[in-house]
Parts: C-alpha cells; structure tokens; sequence
C-alpha cells in the first residue's frame, strides 16, 4: 500500500480544480497545469479534497498511485504559490543579466551566452552573480535550472561556474610543490 498515495491532496484557497475526461486541470494565481492521467489511476475531487486510487492491484497501479499523488499535489503549490531556484555565479568577471526575454550569461568563454527564457517561466537577477528562476511547474523550473547550471558547473578547484544556492561544492587540493 501507497504510504504517500493514501493522503488526500487538500486544494489551496484562490485554486480551482477540475477533471476533465482523463485530465486533471488546476487554475491559480500563476497560470493554468494540466496532468494527463494513466489509466491505471482514478481521481476524485470532492470537498476540497483530491483522491488516488489504483485501479487494480498489480504493481504498476500501485507504483503510479503514489506518484500521480504527488504529480497533484506539485501543481496545486505551483498555481498558487509557485517554485523557485535560486542560483550563484562565482568566478572574476563571471556574470549574468536579463536583456529582453534572454538570459545574458558572462562565464569566462570568448563569447557571451544568450539562453531564451521560456515561456512559463520567471528569471531575475538582482545582482550581477545570483540568478533566481521562477514559475508554476516544477520541472520546468528544475529544468531551466539545470541547464543554466550546465553551461559552466562548478569546478572543485577554485569553485568557479554556476552553482545552486545550497549546493555544497567539495574542494580538492591543488599541486604541491
């Protein structure tokens, strides 16, 4: 038995839920996520509650009821409070800025590096070495984070290139003499 999968999802204030066939639709603050169900899972959504069940009791039912418990409860928090990754930039002369709808990135190539921002998705940058992405779906925010991180991850030597916030970075020794 799902130990995640038994618990109802209790929908935030301001989030309106619906399903739609076999799709789950939530609405928010911060836009509209839809989840395509399998059909190894039946949804409920009575009482401001939302509830999983497996269809049957083979193990993929079993294995997706916990998981599309938590798919639900991921887009009721990102309609209505959102996600974010907060991201560092060490190094000289490593920076970053928005220009328009890209993200201009510094990080001690030849060239500077234009990333498009998608569609869904918030970056700001309050100082030239933090860059913070924002948005409704977590994945895709993990995502962006990802692939900015990417570009120049941080090295063990020096800890130069993009980092997350919280990530801790294990330093090695450099040459001896």
């Amino acid at each position: 038995m799902s130990r995640v999968g038994k618990y109802p999802v209790t929908v935030p204030s301001g989030v309106q839920v619906a399903l739609q066939g076999r799709t789950v639709v939530a609405k928010g603050k911060n836009g509209e996520l839809k989840l395509e169900l399998t059909d190894a899972v039946d949804v409920t959504i009575e009482n401001n509650l939302v509830t999983v069940k497996p269809r049957g009791g083979d193990r993929r039912a079993r294995t997706l009821w916990g998981t599309t418990r938590s798919l639900i409860n991921g887009m009721l928090t990102g309609v209505s409070t959102g996600f974010t990754k907060s991201m560092e930039i060490n190094g000289t002369g490593y920076r970053a800025a928005v220009q328009g709808s890209d993200l201009v990135l510094n990080l001690g190539y030849s060239h500077e590096i234009r990333y498009p921002v998608p569609k869904g998705i918030k970056i700001t940058c309050e100082k030239p070495t933090s860059i913070k992405v924002e948005g409704a779906d977590k994945r895709q925010v993990g995502q962006v984070a990802a692939e900015i991180r990417g570009y120049r991850g941080p090295e063990p030597y020096k800890g130069k290139g993009v980092k997350y916030e919280n990530e801790q970075i294990l330093r090695k020794e450099g040459k001896k003499k």
